[in-house]
């Protein structure tokens, strides 16, 4: 199935009125034009977003230190938090349903700056000062926007952390990031189950937490209740500060075991609001959905893709798996509606959408792994034939950087365009242009990382890439292939990372834990996309202590990265190796492991 756009929905996006301005006759034209002026776009489209300024930037960009550490906005005092509270006090900010049996909830955009002054109020309070970092380890929720902004408001740093982490991983994130204090919950419902949250926060360390209760269960000495931490004051100013000081720490797994710290600062969300405005064609008003967590980076990027553009949240508190969050999507009349592959497989097998009304959708957006063509038209379907908008960037970009927009035709499980205000080069393995191959970048764009706060920048995006066209090349680790109508499909990640149910993990992390197994001399891990393509399957293949694999070898391994890694990630598979295959360098080739059983 292919969506045709309509002339229609073209003459009201978002894409068009700016084309107008411009004077640019066609998309093609336009993205030339954003990709040639790279500084020009990106001041286009902070006044098209309303960005705000307590004092204006000096240059728009500044390449003294080269495209490597770009400054934008040069000179300039901004808070970007005041740049989400433009629409009016009486709009919808949120829209939530708490559980499957409550009914829907609103928050205005008044009462939601109150509360995250209340947040950003309290923090002072607790004579917190701005640089400080604290955490977030909870689910979606109107208290966790809330403390996400005050947070920023304050002039503080949010390190974020996903709430399906073992405490091992918490304590990893909180101690990278020298925390200083953790917001969590008690507990929470997901899919009639109860997960014991605070307990496994205190199981990562001693931090002094900040905890929603729904229960009387007593707190440690030295954490505080939600209701008592919040401040009665509910005005106060911003802490405005230079464009490139930190307001999140993210994290992305990598090739070793640490998971990179990636810091976003307040131009990063630029980027987020920008592709929000262009891409998704988040118009004020419209009610954007994207079931997620403020622990990956589409958490940060809905909050400000939404907010910056005057859009409704809608924020589920269970699970996004059955047939009571389509009722919630058709309910509070979702206009933009976020996916990952595997969360669409598990709808088109359980059919459970296929009796609602979701004639409010004008399009979908896709991320955080390859689509499979079907399940993605199946997804189109729901709808009544809407885009989907496939999205790909990462945690270092602050949003995609290959997408596809709704003026274009949309055709399920591949991409239209590079994103606007940036570009890319495909190389083969000899550092050749290819139709497919490696994906690098081309620097400057906005939102693109200047830093890491445990890796040497440089040496994970920019050591050794070649100088093509005397242009700067940024690693990125995917692997594209354009298709010969011009559009592009996603090949997966040629480092060793992969990603698994649309989160990021890499080789390492997995196999350093499968190791400890008694049975266990050596493995890799590595994601094999199934048959027809679609999200990567977690497979392991192991070298065993003896002469064969236990007959609950793949029941241990699931219990041990569940339990010790992430209960999302599900081994799929387990091979028996005598030896595993390797560089000449004896680094381990995952590549062709991949390739043995794809």
């Amino acid at each position: 199935m292919t969506y045709i756009a309509s002339q229609a929905s073209i003459e009201n996006s978002n894409i068009s009125k700016s084309m107008m301005k411009l004077g640019r006759s066609s998309y093609d034209d336009f993205y030339n034009w954003s990709n040639e002026n790279r500084e020009k776009f990106w001041e286009l489209t902070a006044n098209n977003l309303g960005i705000k300024f307590l004092k204006s930037p000096e240059m728009f960009l500044n390449l003294d230190d080269g495209p490597e550490k770009a400054h934008w906005l040069y000179g300039a005092q901004m808070n970007i938090v005041e740049s989400c509270f433009q629409a009016n006090s009486t709009q919808t900010a949120i829209v939530f349903q708490t559980s499957p049996d409550s009914d829907l909830e609103e928050i205005s955009y008044g009462t939601l700056f109150k509360l995250s002054c209340r947040v950003a109020n309290g923090l002072k309070e607790k004579d917190l000062k701005a640089g400080d970092a604290i955490a977030i380890d909870m689910p979606m929720t109107v208290e966790a926007v809330a403390i996400y902004l005050g947070t920023i408001m304050a002039g503080l740093k949010v390190v974020t952390v996903a709430d399906s982490f073992s405490p091992e991983e918490i304590k990893t994130r909180l101690d990278i990031a020298q925390t200083k204090l953790v917001f969590t919950v008690d507990s929470y419902i997901r899919s009639s189950k109860r997960i014991q949250l605070y307990n496994k926060v205190k199981k990562a360390g001693n931090y002094p937490c900040i905890v929603i209760q729904d229960s009387k269960e007593k707190l440690v000495i030295g954490d505080t209740a939600w209701d008592k931490f919040l401040s009665a004051n509910d005005s106060c100013s911003y802490n405005y500060s230079d464009p490139e000081e930190t307001i999140t720490i993210l994290f992305s797994s990598g090739t070793t075991g640490n998971p990179k710290a990636i810091p976003w600062n307040h131009t990063t969300p630029i980027k987020s609001a920008s592709d929000g405005f262009y891409h998704h064609d988040i118009q004020e008003g419209n009610v954007v959905c994207w079931p997620t967590n403020l622990g990956w980076m589409m958490g940060p990027w809905l909050v400000f893709a939404t907010l910056i553009n005057k859009g409704t949240i809608a924020l589920y508190y269970d699970s996004p798996l059955d047939e009571n969050f389509g009722t919630f999507v058709q309910n509070a009349k979702v206009n933009m509606l976020g996916v990952v592959p595997s969360l669409v497989r598990a709808w088109k097998s359980s059919k459970c959408m296929e009796n609602l009304d979701w004639s409010s959708i004008k399009c979908f957006s896709s991320t955080g792994e390859c689509s499979n063509p079907e399940d993605m038209s199946h997804l189109m379907n729901l709808a009544g034939n809407k885009p989907v908008i496939e999205y790909c960037g990462g945690t270092e970009t602050g949003g995609g950087y290959i997408t596809g927009t709704i003026v274009q035709d949309s055709i399920p499980g591949t991409f239209s365009t590079p994103a606007l205000g940036g570009g890319f080069i495909i190389l083969d393995e000899n550092m050749q242009k290819s139709s497919i191959g490696e994906v690098f970048l081309l620097p400057p764009i906005m939102g693109l990382s200047i830093e890491l706060l445990n890796r040497d920048h440089h040496e994970i995006y920019y050591s050794d890439t070649p100088i093509i066209d005397g242009l700067t090349l940024r690693r990125h680790g995917d692997q594209i292939e354009k298709l010969p109508n011009g559009y592009f499909k996603a090949q997966g990640r040629v480092d060793d990372a992969m990603n698994l149910g649309g989160i990021k993990v890499s080789s390492t992390q997995i196999e350093e834990i499968v190791n400890t197994l008694d049975f266990v001399k050596e493995s890799a891990a590595i994601g094999v996309p199934p048959l027809g393509g679609g999200p990567d399957k977690l497979v392991l293949c192991i070298v065993p202590l003896g002469k064969s694999l236990p007959d609950d070898a793949l029941l241990k391994t699931r219990e041990i990265v569940k339990s010790k890694i992430n209960p999302l990630f599900k081994v799929a598979e387990c091979h028996c190796y005598q030896s595993l295959p390797r560089t000449a360098s004896n680094k381990v080739m995952r590549r062709k492991l991949r390739q043995e059983l794809s």
